[in-house]
């Protein structure tokens, strides 16, 4: 069957066992850990962007082939773009609630120098923290309506699939409330959007 790609939320990494909720997938469930999560790379001096997460995902696509993809909080931002880009890959995606998921709202903010404090530094006794630089900066990461918007329509319109986009989430930043407001696109449960998926060829 067709791989299960499960992308976190900011702050996360890949849990090491497949949450009970994909027990009734048909085919493989894999994790991602995004660039500073995890056990993924870290850039020097940061330059987070849910673009640069996007690229994780597309490389991880050039392996599996195509997949349906569940993103909570940032994942499900990312998870978007990436249908948006790539829907002759992303084969249904499901946005759950999660940390991350409200990014730095639809407008730029103020200039900042951005910097983690020094308590924030990740612990060597624990490689998979997530980079403090990922945090700040992916929580400030702007994130207008009509972007996300143009993302859900390119898979709307050239996924093929009746249904390509489930908001599973409760919470609704504005740009999720835009996209849920899109001809096409479902809110529904995770469990009934998992299924909906494992039905498509």
């Amino acid at each position: 069957g067709r791989p299960l790609l499960l992308l976190h939320g900011l702050g996360e990494r890949t849990p090491d066992r497949a949450p009970e909720w994909t027990a009734s997938w048909p085919g493989p469930v894999v994790g991602l850990d995004l660039t500073g999560h995890g056990r993924s790379t870290r850039p020097a001096g940061g330059g987070y962007t849910a673009e640069l997460l996007m690229a994780d995902v597309d490389a991880a696509l050039a392996e599996l082939g195509s997949a349906t993809i569940v993103g909570r909080g940032l994942g499900g931002y990312v998870a978007l773009l990436i249908a948006g880009a790539r829907p002759d890959l992303v084969r249904g995606i499901v946005i759950a609630d999660g940390p991350g998921l409200a990014g730095g709202g639809p407008t730029p903010h103020s200039p900042a120098v951005l910097a983690p404090p020094a308590a924030a530094t990740p612990r060597d006794d624990d490689p998979s923290a997530p980079d403090p630089m990922a945090l700040v900066e992916l929580t400030r990461d702007i994130r207008p309506d009509d972007y996300a918007t143009t993302y859900a329509r390119q898979a709307l319109q050239f996924s093929g699939l009746e249904v390509p986009l489930a908001v599973a989430a409760v919470v609704r930043p504005s740009w999720l409330a835009a996209v849920a407001d899109e001809p096409g696109v479902v809110a529904e449960p995770l469990a009934a959007a998992l299924a909906r998926h494992a039905a498509v060829d």
